[in-house]
């Protein structure tokens, strides 16, 4: 099964919108952004969906918001990778924060561990809406709990009514057609621009990981020509002459393949030099 996967593994290449599509599909979710599972809720019921029973699903909480109640349901999903011997370290603190990038690669490897066990099949028996529900029957035994917002499908309420998600009647916002008009376009505008926001951070995040990523690649292999057996030999040069181009503009591959091929002929000239002498012996 798949648990240690390599960064540069295809698991690693997996879009956003896949990934998302993976999630609702399966948890019958609406999610529009990774981010929206960083309270480790979807993580818990996906490996409830593959290793039905597994997960304690009374304790995850759908509708954690600090970073306190999603660690909670972190603690939860370690204990169930524990139990199933799956060695994989969650990064919480990182996951908690909501960056895109890291809850993007948490989902990516957690799609392709849960295809090696199940193949990428649906398991057609499991159904998502009521394990959610019955975690939250089972952790508010009074009625009392709220249904997440991010983690429903269709949790939209009453919207002829006016009692839309996120508007308080008693902030003074009439329902008149002076004010609402103005307030869904301001409310549009501002999603639209958190969105822009969102997908900048997260190209950030992408592009920085990438450059670290083979910066420390070049950092390994500038390390291994260094070494005291293998810096002087012809490969090791021609490698260094590319590492420490200073010209950003032209590439010092050509100088590095001249030099090769000056060293190769010379070598062959010197082997067939040896190889007259021991004739004429």
């Amino acid at each position: 099964m798949a648990t240690n996967i390599g960064m540069m593994d295809s698991a690693y290449f997996v879009g956003r919108n896949e990934i998302l599509t993976w999630i609702n599909n399966r948890l019958q979710l609406n999610l529009s952004r990774v981010e929206e599972a960083a309270s480790g809720a979807v993580q818990c019921q996906m490996m409830d969906m593959t290793y039905p029973g597994v997960v304690p699903m009374h304790k995850v909480n759908f509708d954690a918001k600090s970073e306190y109640d999603m660690i909670q349901n972190y603690k939860v999903l370690q204990e169930v990778f524990n139990k199933l011997k799956i060695d994989k370290h969650i990064e919480v603190n990182r996951l908690v924060k909501g960056r895109p990038l890291d809850n993007l690669e948490f989902l990516q490897w957690l799609k392709r561990y849960c295809d090696s066990v199940n193949g990428g099949i649906m398991n057609e028996n499991y159904n998502p809406v009521e394990r959610r529900c019955k975690g939250v029957k089972d952790r508010n035994p009074k009625g009392s709990q709220k249904n997440p917002r991010s983690l429903q499908t269709n949790n939209m309420h009453n919207h002829g009514s006016g009692d839309t998600v996120g508007l308080n009647k008693a902030s003074g916002f009439r329902q008149g057609k002076t004010y609402a008009a103005p307030v869904a376009n301001s409310s549009g505008e501002v999603q639209a621009l958190s969105q822009q926001i969102t997908d900048l951070k997260f190209s950030v995040d992408l592009l920085e990981k990438e450059r670290d990523f083979y910066f420390a690649k070049l950092r390994d292999i500038e390390i291994l020509c260094q070494t005291p057996d293998l810096e002087n030999l012809p490969m090791s040069v021609a490698v260094k002459k590319i590492l420490y181009a200073a010209d950003a503009k032209e590439s010092a591959l050509a100088d590095a393949q001249e030099y090769l091929s000056q060293f190769t002929t010379s070598t062959e000239a010197e082997a067939e030099a040896e190889a007259e002498i021991e004739a004429d012996a």
